[in-house]
């Protein structure tokens, strides 16, 4: 478990240098609600890279083959996400919630939410 990284995991350095590539201005881990992995401040837009396991993708298959700890710990960090969307909303920001899955092998995903902003 220790080696399992909350900043700068590899799928977050492949956004971030998707990001630079295209020249769109961003901050890593704002100082607001919820700190999302990257901001567009100006825009006011926050991207979160949520982790398949650790966020609940497909966590209603999942759950019957996880032990107690896992379950709970998933659907308090489930839970965690819709407040933080909900509040981040309230102040204006456009929250933008991207799986893991989604974005390995596939920056179009990242370049069509983008767009829609």
């Amino acid at each position: 478990m220790s080696r399992i990284r909350g900043k700068d995991t590899k799928i977050e350095k492949s956004v971030e240098a998707w990001l630079k590539r295209n020249k769109i201005k961003f901050r890593k881990h704002y100082k607001v609600i919820g700190s999302p992995d990257f901001a567009l401040p100006k825009r006011k837009i926050a991207i979160f890279v949520d982790g398949d396991f650790w966020h609940g993708y497909d966590f209603k298959k999942r759950k019957n083959k996880l032990p107690l700890y896992w379950k709970e710990k998933i659907k308090r960090n489930m839970k965690r996400d819709k407040k933080i969307d909900s509040k981040l909303k309230k102040l204006g920001w456009k929250v933008i919630r991207v799986w893991e899955h989604e974005l390995l092998d596939n920056e179009e995903r990242l370049k069509t939410l983008l767009r829609c902003s």
